[in-house]
C-alpha cells in the first residue's frame, strides 16, 4: 500500500517559495551517531561507505577514471558534518531515543559555500560544523531542508578559492551496471571511499516525514552510518546521487544501499540554496494496488484535496488528466508533474460506472 499521510505543515521563516510536485511514501533511513551510540535501522539507515579502495584500482574495465583518480578529483569537495544537540525519537526508524552529537557527510555545491547533505543528518541540531578533507573545521549554518526528499543545504563562510564544488551528472546518463564510488565518513572515518555498481534504478524509499522518494538509485557500494549525505559518483567523478539509506537486517552494510537521484538533488538543493521553500503537490489518499487495473482508494484524508473533490473509499483510479493510471506509482508520478494549486481531472471507477472528478491539488503537509 502506498500512502500519502497527513502531518502538520511547518512554518519556516518566510523564504521565497518554489513549488515542486509530490513524492509519496515508502521506507526510511536512520540518522546518526549520538554520544557514542550507533543508530541501527532495519529498513534504512543514514550514513554511508566503509572500506577504502586502493589508489589506481580501476572501478571497471571501461571506466573513464580509476577509483584513485576519482578520489583525487572529488574528495576535496567532500566534507564531514557534525551536528550537535540532536535527538532522535524512539518511535521512529532511527533507533532508540538519544541526544548528543551526530555525524554525517556532505559535499560542496558551489563556490558560495553551500553544502549538500541529508535532512536527517542536520535535523534538530543546535549547531553544525564542517570538516574539510584538509582537516580544516569551520562552523556552518542551516540554509534550508526539504524533509519530503531528505535533502538539506547548509552554508559555510569560507573563501571561494578554498572550495571545490562537485559536478552534478545528468541522471539520464546513469545505467544499471555502471561503476560507482561513494565517498564519506562511515563511523567517523572521514575520507573513506568504497566502490560498486548501480544495482538498480527507479527505486522508491521513504523520507523522514513518511512520504516516498521516487527515482532512488540502488547500489552495492558499501554504505554505513556516517556517510549519509555524501556523494555517489560515476566513473567520471560526477555526482549521480546523495547516499541516504541502506536496507539491512543487521544495521550495517548488506550491499543494498540507496542514493537520492541527482535530478531530485539538483531541483531541491538549488531551490534551497536560493532561499526558497520547496513545496510538493498533494492529493491526500491512501492507495492499494491490485493485480490488474488501477489502484483502489483505501482511505481519504479528512480535509484533503481528494476529500474536497469527492474522492471516496473504494474508488478505483482509472486516469488523471486523461493519462491512464495502472498503479499507485503511476498516480504519484502524475501528481509530481503538477504544481500546488493545479486543477486536475481524476477519473475513477465507482459502482460499475466511471465518474470524473475535478480536484485542486493542495500543498503536501510536512
Amino acid at each position: 500500500m502506498s500512502t500519502i499521510p497527513a502531518t502538520p505543515t511547518p512554518t519556516p521563516p518566510e523564504p521565497r517559495r518554489r513549488r515542486l510536485a509530490p513524492i509519496a511514501a515508502t521506507l526510511l533511513l536512520g540518522a546518526a551517531v549520538g554520544t557514542g551510540a550507533t543508530v541501527a535501522a532495519v529498513r534504512a539507515t543514514d550514513d554511508a561507505t566503509s572500506s577504502a579502495a586502493s589508489v589506481g584500482t580501476p572501478v571497471a574495465a571501461a571506466s573513464t577514471l580509476t577509483a584513485g583518480q576519482i578520489y583525487a578529483k572529488a574528495s576535496p569537495g567532500v566534507v564531514e558534518i557534525t551536528a550537535s544537540g540532536v535527538s532522535s525519537d524512539a518511535s521512529g526508524p532511527f533507533g532508540p531515543a538519544q541526544k548528543g552529537e551526530a555525524t554525517g557527510s556532505g559535499f560542496v555545491l558551489d563556490r558560495e559555500g553551500h553544502i549538500v547533505t541529508n535532512a536527517h543528518v542536520v535535523e534538530g541540531a543546535s549547531s553544525l560544523s564542517v570538516r574539510f578533507a584538509d582537516g580544516d573545521e569551520v562552523a556552518a549554518t542551516l540554509v534550508g531542508t526539504d524533509p519530503s526528499t531528505d535533502l538539506a543545504v547548509i552554508d559555510v563562510d569560507v573563501p571561494s578559492s578554498e572550495l571545490t564544488p562537485l559536478s552534478l551528472a545528468d541522471e539520464s546518463s546513469v545505467h544499471v551496471g555502471d561503476a560507482v564510488v561513494a565517498i564519506g565518513s562511515p563511523f567517523g572515518l572521514e575520507g573513506s571511499i568504497t566502490t560498486g555498481i548501480v544495482s538498480a534504478l527507479d527505486r522508491t524509499i521513504e523520507a523522514p516525514n513518511g512520504y516516498a522518494i521516487d527515482g532512488a538509485i540502488q547500489t552495492d557500494a558499501a554504505i554505513n552510518h556516517g556517510n549519509s549525505g555524501g556523494p555517489l559518483l560515476d566513473a567520471s567523478g560526477d555526482v549521480i546521487g546523495v547516499n541516504s539509506q541502506i536496507a539491512s537486517e543487521s544495521g550495517g552494510n548488506d550491499g543494498v544501499g540507496f542514493s537520492i537521484g541527482v535530478d531530485t538533488v539538483k531541483k531541491v538543493t538549488r531551490a534551497l540554496a536560493a532561499g526558497e521553500e520547496v513545496t510538493h503537490a498533494y492529493l491526500g489518499v491512501s492507495l492499494q494496488d491490485r493485480d490488474s487495473g488501477g489502484p483502489r482508494v483505501a482511505a481519504v484524508n479528512a480535509g484533503s484535496p481528494a476529500a474536497s473533490g469527492g474522492v471516496k473509499v473504494g474508488d478505483v483510479v482509472v486516469s488523471l488528466d486523461g493519462k491512464r493510471v495502472s498503479s499507485s506509482d503511476d498516480l504519484r508520478s502524475a501528481i509530481e508533474s503538477h504544481e500546488v494549486g493545479a486543477k486536475v481531472t481524476l477519473t475513477v471507477q465507482r459502482g460499475g460506472e466511471q465518474t470524473t472528478l475535478s480536484v485542486t491539488l493542495g500543498e503536501r503537509p510536512a
